[in-house]
């Protein structure tokens, strides 16, 4: 072994020998020569020192590079916001400056033009109006109504000022209103495992003058504003006639509780049996309560059953449409008559414990194209569909 390391040190002598001679250097200065040796050693520690100062400034040049090249996704995206913003103020401010300069020009006649760019803020509240029907919607348009309506005491130019920026307020405040209770009747269809967009008018007839112009700039001929405004109001007027549209189909929906008590013994999935102590499939839900407490349809639909089913005892049965049925298990009693059509919260029996039960409860299951669903599922979108409404 000590051999081998003696020949492979002395191999790496002679190649760096080889590579590095010795050299001999005469400097000739005032009339004498001086001589230097380069011995191998020197020769090989200045390649050292030129190899180490060559990557130190490679790597420092690279990182220089790297700084200046890549600028974060964040501070682009700060640079993109602050973009807009600044040309949101400055095209705000162009606009009032020119409604100033038409003041200004127009002399005797600043009171009528003052008065007519009121009327068309009374003209954009007005074809807002669907939105006053809607549940919060008076209380998300009050402080841009108000501070529209105030100031009757001001001179025609702070009239102007104020007027435009009530209009942008009122837009802001539909937009914001609309598409919150949109979004959130959007998350709770799909929150059951249902598609939004399956339950809205076929071909996107929403309806309304604000969206029969498909082009904005159509519609900002007509309300005689601004493209982006004209597009800013239609989209307010989309997500509201979307979220009147999802809300008339969620009250066809099975999205109410079964039972006025919220209490729950078994839940939906695998179980232990309690007949077989073996682990099995549980279709629904389970609610207990007395004998006889009422069970009551969470939508409206026609009974599509009556009668005794294997296993679940008295059972009801109703027909939503839409390939959505539910069935309620172990009755007492049963209260409604096959082909009666149901109203959301209509008793259809009393609480029992017929069938394979153990207690008295009502077992409760969603059906929807022939499949079991998970009743919780309903029952959570029911809970935002009423926090929309």
């Amino acid at each position: 072994m000590q051999d081998r390391l003696a020949r492979l040190r002395r191999s790496l002598q002679d190649s760096l020998g080889e590579l590095f001679p010795e050299r001999h250097l005469y400097v000739r200065s005032g009339g004498a020569m001086k001589g230097y040796v380069l011995s191998t050693k020197k020769q090989i520690a200045a390649a050292g020192g030129i190899a180490a100062a060559a990557l130190w400034m490679g790597v420092c040049t690279a990182s220089m590079l790297v700084s200046a090249l890549s600028a974060t996704s964040a501070d682009r995206e700060v640079a993109r916001t602050q973009a807009k913003y600044e040309r949101w103020i400055s095209d705000r401010q162009a606009r009032l400056n020119s409604a100033v300069a038409q003041l200004n020009a127009a002399g005797g006649t600043t009171q009528q033009l003052a008065a007519a760019v009121e009327k068309r803020h009374a003209a954009l509240a007005m074809l807002l109006t669907q939105m006053k029907g809607a549940p919060g919607a008076a209380q998300a348009l009050a402080p841009a109504i108000k501070a529209a309506v105030t100031g009757k005491g001001i001179g025609p130019v702070g009239r102007i000022e104020m007027v435009q920026l009530s209009q942008e307020q009122l837009v802001d405040a539909a937009d914001s209103y609309a598409k919150s209770r949109a979004d959130r009747l959007r998350l709770a269809f799909r929150l059951a495992g249902l598609t939004p967009s399956a339950y809205l008018p076929k071909g996107g007839g929403l309806g309304g003058p604000l969206i029969e112009s498909k082009d904005p700039r159509a519609l900002a001929a007509v309300l005689d504003v601004e493209p982006d405004f004209a597009e800013r109001v239609q989209r307010a007027a989309i997500d509201l006639s979307e979220a009147e549209a999802l809300s008339q189909a969620a009250d066809k929906l099975p999205f109410a509780r079964p039972t006025a008590d919220p209490e729950q013994s078994s839940s939906y999935g695998v179980r232990i049996d309690p007949f077989t102590h073996r682990p099995a499939f549980h279709s629904g839900l389970d609610f207990p309560g007395g004998r006889m407490s009422p069970v009551a349809s969470t939508g409206p639909g026609v009974v599509s059953f009556t009668g005794v089913r294997s296993g679940y005892g008295n059972t009801v049965e109703v027909d939503h449409g839409g390939g959505l049925k539910t069935r309620y298990g172990h009755l007492a009693a049963i209260s409604v008559r096959l082909g009666e059509q149901v109203a959301l919260g209509q008793r259809l029996g009393g609480m029992g414990s017929t069938g394979r039960s153990t207690g008295t409860h009502l077992h409760y299951e969603v059906w929807l194209n022939g499949r079991p669903m998970n009743p919780e599922r309903y029952l959570k979108a029911g809970a935002y569909v009423r926090q929309a409404g």
